[in-house]
């Protein structure tokens, strides 16, 4: 075999394995294509899904929807069954149009107090020391009143006290007392963050400014309210 042969024999061979790369490459490409032609069903989001809502409120009040769209347009941790959804809380915003992905949705952990506001629930964290706060007793979950006492006129000496709102949840219970003891000194500062609704927020507020408050433990089961009355140095004289 002559040399220029040889060389002629090596180029066909060349030839023909780039043009069968070049088949390999072209088929697998109009595979791909088709593939990512296919049509697939993703859920979206039938109107805004506002953070904190619960994966079973999601589905219970038709949040979703499903649509079909080309599998490339698929983002990326798509959900496409609602049972995904469940013991999962929306971490983020999810609008109008939006395909709902895992991004969007976590533990209640993850959320933290978050979770725990729905509708016109607000959550607000007041100061002061230990006796007020009830550090030491209070713990997460429990359920406070909110007694305050003030003067009238403001800077007056005629002091009323009342309750004014009713049955908060504890979100964030103080820290125990250095010692560990229930009861602490009054110039050490706590903080509890409790949940209202914004009407009882306005109450609360303005008495934190112009009053002052402590906290009364509610029992854990079967609570009951007095009426509703305001007790100054008339009423505790006319008390038995």
């Amino acid at each position: 075999m002559t040399y220029r042969v040889r060389n002629i024999g090596i180029a066909v061979i060349l030839a023909a394995v780039a043009g069968l790369l070049t088949i390999f490459y072209v088929a697998n490409y109009k595979r791909h294509v088709q593939h990512g032609q296919k049509s697939v069903s993703v859920l979206v989001a039938a109107r805004d899904i506002p953070a904190g809502t619960t994966g079973q409120e999601v589905v219970e009040q038709h949040y979703l929807r499903t649509e079909t769209v080309l599998r490339r347009t698929v983002v990326p941790g798509a959900i496409s069954s609602s049972s995904q959804l469940n013991s999962l809380v929306v971490t983020q915003p999810v609008f109008q149009g939006e395909q709902v992905t895992t991004r969007s949705f976590g533990t209640q952990s993850e959320l933290g107090i978050r979770a725990q506001l729905r509708g016109t629930e607000r959550a607000i964290q007041l100061p002061g020391d230990a006796n007020e706060l009830l550090a030491g007793t209070l713990k997460d979950g429990d359920h406070v009143d909110v007694l305050a006492t003030w003067t009238t006129p403001e800077g007056g000496s005629h002091h009323s006290s009342k309750v004014i709102v009713r049955n908060l949840l504890v979100l964030t219970a103080p820290e125990t007392p250095e010692g560990g003891g229930k009861l602490g000194s009054t110039s050490q500062n706590f903080d509890v963050q409790l949940r209202a609704t914004d009407q009882q927020m306005q109450k609360i507020y303005f008495a934190r400014e112009n009053a002052e408050l402590t906290l009364l433990l509610r029992p854990p089961a079967d609570a009951q309210n007095s009426p509703r009355s305001v007790d100054d140095w008339r009423t505790l004289l006319r008390t038995r």
